[in-house]
């Protein structure tokens, strides 16, 4: 006899924090920015599938990477939320941080190299730095640390 399928459990934010390791007011907030969705119940309370649990997992990864919540939340909403996310559609997300995380490794990688002798962006010397920056030409290039945002040799 095949199984009847009720109605999916619903879990409170107090479940959801509990079990996530989310505090209240974090799942509040990833709801406010669009990264989660919740249900209300007849007395207003608001209630979640158990996939908000993955959803959340996802989140405090990207994060720990350093993904801005734009970009999690842009990834995320181009599936049908409240799906189990596939193997596949997680090799394209993961796909695509990777390309944010690499050009962040990139910058801190030339702003590491960089960091003992000069900052090379012009801020330190005011008028001139005579190791990156002779006679501030920088200043012409716009402002803030030009020299980290150029391409790489």
């Amino acid at each position: 006899m095949a199984k009847e399928s009720g109605p999916q459990r619903e879990l409170s934010v107090g479940e959801v924090a509990r079990r996530s390791g989310v505090a209240v007011s974090a799942i509040h907030f990833y709801e406010s920015k669009g990264l989660i969705i919740s249900l209300r119940n007849n007395a207003n309370q608001r209630r979640y599938t158990p996939t908000v649990l993955r959803y959340l997992a996802i989140v405090k990864v990207a994060q720990r990477a350093g993904i801005p919540l734009d970009e999690i939340r842009e990834t995320l909403g181009s599936y049908e939320y409240g799906d189990k996310i596939s193997l596949e559609q997680w090799k394209q997300a993961s796909a695509r941080w990777r390309e944010t995380l690499d050009q962040r490794i990139e910058t801190l990688r030339r702003l590491r190299d960089e960091l003992q002798g000069c900052i090379g962006c012009g801020c330190l010397s005011l008028d001139d730095c005579p190791l990156k920056n002779p006679d501030d030409n920088l200043g012409e290039d716009g402002t803030g640390g030009v020299l980290l945002e150029r391409p790489s040799d």
